[in-house]
């Protein structure tokens, strides 16, 4: 089976969305599941997991009524309020819920040392309880700050999304590089091939601008623990479906059929628990 381990869907809100900005006018409207669906099958792709875009708890419902709604949606993750003194009544509550299998919070928007903070160690600590995930969304320059994050919490399943988000237009490679090579040493740490368009030239790019960024990420993590994902429709801005998945699939391309398929499917499967 093929996953795209990372895509999203939102009714577009000026306000709330202001991330989104006008020179990203491709996005700046509704994205919901039958605009993915066809582009899936297209693809050839079997299934997705949605992954929040707004932090709240109106959110994961959101997602949640999605995935209930379309087969084709085969997880979820949501955000809920990590640092709250009652999250584990809430995450009892939210277990019951099959298709919901982690959480993340937009840490690249956060001040240095958001992930040491006592109260957010503790609450990201809990999801093991769950068998809930933890998704790392981080800027290069946080990537030692989730190293020693990820480290203090060896029983949660994390992974990272976007590979960091490495400079790939300006072409560097370091300090990325070593760190991501190090949070890779972590065993229950996983990473996400998707978000690389974004990061480069968006209207110039070229598919070997990214073959020194996949090469770390292979090197560091190994074909077992790579998750291809789209960020599907965030990818839109710079590149349709078809291109952005080429550029991982053409990268493949010399490795064996059962790596292919750990990347493109099984290791999301595998991650996410997906039925």
């Amino acid at each position: 089976m093929t996953i795209d381990s990372h895509q999203h869907f939102w009714i577009f809100d000026p306000v709330r969305d202001s991330w989104i900005t006008p020179e990203m006018e491709a996005i700046r409207q509704d994205f919901l599941p039958g605009d993915l669906i066809p582009v899936l099958e297209t693809n050839g792709i079997d299934g997705c997991v949605a992954v929040q875009a707004d932090q709240s708890d109106l959110e994961t419902e959101f997602l949640l009524q999605l995935a209930e709604a379309n087969d084709e949606i085969k997880g979820v993750v949501g955000w809920v309020d990590l640092r709250s003194p009652e999250l584990y009544d809430k995450l009892e509550v939210y277990s019951q819920f099959e298709l919901l299998k982690g959480f993340r919070h937009v840490v690249q928007g956060e001040p240095d040392g958001f992930l040491s903070q006592p109260e957010f160690l503790r609450g990201v600590g809990q999801l093991a309880a769950f068998d809930f995930t933890y998704d790392i969304l981080v800027y290069p320059h946080q990537l030692k700050e989730a190293y020693d994050f990820a480290k203090k919490l060896p029983g949660v399943r994390f992974v990272l999304d976007h590979l960091a988000k490495p400079y790939i237009k300006r072409g560097e490679l370091e300090p990325w590089k070593n760190d991501l090579k190090l949070l890779a040493q972590l065993p229950n740490v996983s990473c996400k091939v998707s978000g690389m368009v974004t990061e480069a030239d968006w209207v110039k790019w070229n598919k070997s601008d990214f073959v020194p960024y996949l090469d770390v990420a292979f090197e560091a993590f190994g074909a077992k623990r790579l998750l291809f994902g789209s960020d599907w429709p965030v990818c839109l801005v710079a590149a349709e479906y078809a291109s952005m998945k080429e550029i991982v699939t053409d990268y493949l391309n010399s490795f064996s059929v059962t790596e292919r398929k750990d990347v493109m499917g099984e290791n999301a499967i595998k991650f996410y628990n997906l039925d």
